[in-house]
């Protein structure tokens, strides 16, 4: 089937109805009437692909046979997308709710700015709307800083300027489909964590930018399937998704700055180990 859209937006699904649900109403009620969603489901053992196809029947389900993890479901719905002529692609979690406004500025921005090979909002906390969770993203392997500009600040004036920044989260992205292909889209050997950043720095060592619009803003429940965002899976895959960024973009090449990272993450990890052990024995983890 053929499609005409401008773009596609898609959303990843495994086991969780009730989030990609809040999801897809969200975008329905931004009402772009150019937009096309797919809702990849990483095989589900619930009852969630029936429940989406019910709720929602004018949005596409691709299944897939197996849980190949975010970037490669990711892909494979870059791959179905191809085929119905949208020029834009957004990846957007399943965790989180749009606004009306949405999303125009991150397709805009593309078109405006021949440079920016990944445009991404201003992310900002479900359960407090006024305090950002993504602000812009930092990312200097050499420091080993690797995280969000303005994480858990209220939102303001310094987070509310559209500039290029230094990767961008796959919480919610937007490309050019011809961009994500050239880049060869997600390396899903991540599996979870990293490779997001690992898009944005081939991005930038191709010579392209990335844009933060936060004329955009979207909100997300924070990592509500590894235990919130201290959790200890997510701390786990984060830090191991790190080490391998530091490998791969050959960051000991900084010297005694990198050797340095090493403790530093692993007091971090060691620091989230004890964090989980102690909300295991009060209740807390979920």
């Amino acid at each position: 089937m053929k499609h005409q859209n401008l773009f596609c937006v898609v959303v990843v699904n495994w086991n969780n109805a009730s989030d990609t649900l809040g999801c897809l109403d969200s975008l329905q009620k931004a009402g772009r009437k150019d937009m096309r969603v797919l809702v990849v489901d990483n095989a589900s053992t619930d009852d969630s692909p029936e429940a989406i196809e019910e709720a929602f029947p004018q949005y596409e389900i691709l299944r897939l046979a197996e849980n190949r993890g975010f970037g490669a479901g990711c892909n494979a719905g870059v791959e179905h997308v191809g085929r119905g002529g949208a020029e834009f692609v957004i990846f957007l979690n399943n965790d989180t709710l749009v606004d009306q406004g949405f999303p125009g500025p991150l397709i805009e921005g593309l078109q405006q700015n021949p440079a920016a090979a990944i445009t991404v909002p201003k992310i900002c906390y479900m359960h407090e709307p006024e305090v950002v969770w993504y602000g812009g993203g930092i990312a200097d392997l050499l420091s080993g800083q690797i995280r969000h500009r303005g994480i858990r600040e209220p939102d303001g004036p310094a987070f509310s300027v559209s500039e290029e920044t230094g990767y961008a989260t796959g919480c919610c992205m937007a490309l050019r489909l011809a961009d994500f292909s050239a880049l060869g889209g997600f390396d899903e050997s991540f599996g979870m964590y990293g490779e997001d950043v690992d898009l944005s720095l081939r991005a930038r060592r191709s010579g392209k930018v990335i844009l933060y619009v936060p004329s955009s803003t979207i909100l997300h429940r924070v990592s509500s399937s590894l235990g919130g965002e201290l959790g200890f899976r997510k701390q786990w895959r984060k830090h191991k998704a790190l080490l391998r960024l530091f490998v791969r973009y050959r960051a000991w090449k900084g010297g005694l700055c990198f050797l340095g990272v090493i403790p530093l993450y692993f007091l971090k990890g060691l620091a989230s180990v004890v964090r989980f052990r102690r909300d295991v024995i009060d209740g807390s983890e979920r």
